[in-house]
């Protein structure tokens, strides 16, 4: 009946307020109501007593979204009222626990609060009292000003909660992306490596985290990095994507030829050698490496050999090779080549090598010249395509497969998910693009962490259970467990991106907690009004310059309502 709010019901994995509450269950989050003319006028029919989460997100447009302090408290009041036992005269005859609440508030009070939260204290299924929460933030602030100090917060903590005895618990957030350089380049992208460190026992404000620490690496990685190492792969599986796009909507967009010669020369003069030796796939196949896989000898040294091309590639391999995207520049040109390799084939004059297991329709054709007679197919409409996008498929298939077998050590578990063929073609080039999505990860960590065989292994097992059980999602934050040692060098000149201690005391239903914290971004969304972000004011380690903190108080107090 406050026509002045909205609600959201979320779920614990949407929280907000993660760093001052550690509740993973659903949860009210309340801000101000949205008017504007803009919004869908389908928004009054929807009867549901919560809106959507995205929709409570602020948008551009939308301006403040959050109320005053005395209204937020006049609303926590009322969600505390009616879940009070002893206010026996709201005749209410069934007192159902709701979940917690937590409002987003302006800042306009002298103390700057952002949010107001309360949640009910349960004693089995019935409600013993409600836990306050006020957090409240200040800046941003040059790096070290007018910080606490740990004592006198631990004093504070005491004497509002009548004990003697506190726990300290202690988090820190290292942003190893930018710390990290390829060839004096730090990597700047939508991507983003940082490390989680919580320990216990804080000794002093904005300490590095003692190597004894819990610590969790969290990946992010958008692909297509052009100082990546597998970059010119990841331009063969644009190509990919382009052909299959091309299958579903009957137009390629193919790409402008970058070499004079074309690919129907290419091809030619490829078919002209295997014709001139009586083993010449052998040996051209040799030759043909020599040329274009990367000096391996220095895999550990070198960058550029981290990912190199296999020794081994076959007929069609080498085929995809020469007509992938910096020579074939047209459908008309494709054709032209397949015409020319199919001629060759029913003429007896070559018989390359392939791959067993291959289930290409070249693979296919290949196979039946070696009885002499192949099967005639019509290379009009889609064919061509096709015949393409399946020789670039087994090819990079096999690169994905050589490199977590060889460098990562891989088992590769859940493989057949991987690079089955029994899906259609989109279904297998949507697989690809999560084992290229992997590839990137497994190269970043060796590459900026310079992560070995032990730590890739398990990274690749938790990549591989993700994407078989989920889509492509590049945004998605890859989790592994590691010692703290593995990247303190990356760190530990460093300042972190959110560092904070946790001040604790009482047990069970009257455990409370004070909360200090110094973080790059602001506790809450719609604080961001005034500030850019950390791209603005975070700097490389080993900067003159300092990073700009916004300071933020979690307290929290109790009311027993028996």
């Amino acid at each position: 009946f406050q026509t002045d709010v909205e609600i959201c019901l979320i779920g614990g994995s949407c929280n907000p307020i993660e760093r001052f509450w550690n509740g993973n269950n659903m949860m009210y989050i309340l801000q101000k109501a949205r008017h504007n003319e803009e919004s869908d006028p389908t928004e009054e029919s929807k009867t549901n007593d919560a809106i959507y989460a995205s929709e409570l997100l602020p948008k551009e447009s939308s301006g403040l979204v959050a109320l005053s302090v005395r209204r937020a408290k006049q609303l926590i009041s009322l969600y505390t009222m009616v879940q009070n036992p002893n206010m026996t005269h709201l005749q209410i005859n069934e007192l159902v626990v709701l979940p917690p609440l937590w409002i987003r508030c302006d800042g306009s009070d002298p103390e700057h609060t952002c949010w107001l939260g309360a949640e009910p204290l349960k004693a089995g299924n019935k409600i013993a009292g409600i836990n306050f929460y006020m957090v409240t933030c200040d800046g941003p602030t040059a790096y070290k000003t007018d910080f606490a100090n740990l004592e006198e917060l631990k004093m504070a903590h005491k004497m509002t909660h009548h004990t003697s005895n506190v726990m300290t618990k202690g988090f820190a957030q290292y942003e190893l992306i930018r710390a990290a350089a390829i060839e004096d380049t730090i990597v700047e992208s939508e991507s983003n490596i940082y490390v989680d460190i919580t320990w216990n026992t804080v000794d002093k404000i904005l300490e590095t985290p003692p190597l004894i620490s819990a610590a969790t690496l969290n990946i992010a990685l958008e692909s297509g990095d052009p100082r990546s190492p597998v970059y010119q792969l990841y331009r063969e599986l644009q190509f990919l994507l382009a052909l299959a796009e091309g299958l579903k909507t009957g137009v390629t967009e193919w790409p402008e030829p970058l070499e004079s010669e074309s690919a129907v020369e290419l091809v030619q003069e490829f078919l002209t050698d295997l014709k001139k030796k009586l083993d010449g796939y052998c040996i051209s196949g040799n030759n043909e490496m020599e040329k274009i896989k990367c000096d391996t000898a220095a895999v550990d040294s070198s960058i550029k050999s981290i990912f190199s091309e296999r020794g081994d590639l076959d007929f069609a391999e080498q085929l995809w090779c020469k007509m992938r995207s910096k020579c074939v520049s047209s459908y008309q040109e494709l054709t032209d080549c397949f015409t020319l390799i199919i001629k060759s084939l029913e003429h007896g004059e070559i018989q390359p090598w392939i791959h067993q297991g291959s289930s290409s329709l070249l693979s296919k054709l290949i196979q039946q010249s070696y009885h002499g007679k192949i099967e005639v197919i019509s290379l009009s409409g889609i064919t061509p395509i096709q015949m393409l996008l399946e020789i670039g498929l087994d090819k990079v298939k096999k690169d994905y497969v050589s490199f977590f077998i060889v460098k990562s050590r891989s088992c590769l578990l859940f493989q057949d998910y991987f690079i089955s063929t029994s899906v259609d073609l989109q279904e297998q080039v949507h697989r690809v693009q999560k084992l290229h999505h992997m590839l990137e990860i497994m190269i970043s960590c060796t590459v900026l962490l310079q992560f070995k065989h032990e730590n890739l292994f398990p990274l690749t097992q938790i990549c591989m259970k993700y994407y078989k059980e989920n889509p492509l999602n590049e945004k998605h934050v890859f989790q592994l467990p590691i010692r703290p040692a593995l990247v303190k060098k990356f760190y530990e000149n460093d300042q972190p991106e959110v560092w904070k201690v946790d001040i604790s005391s009482g047990h069970g239903l009257k455990e409370v907690k004070t909360t200090w914290q110094v973080s790059t971004n602001p506790p809450a969304e719609h604080m961001t009004l005034h500030n850019t972000g950390p791209s603005s004011d975070s700097t490389v380690s080993g900067s003159s310059e300092e990073k700009m903190y916004f300071i933020t108080m979690a307290k929290c107090s109790q009311v027993h309502f028996t």
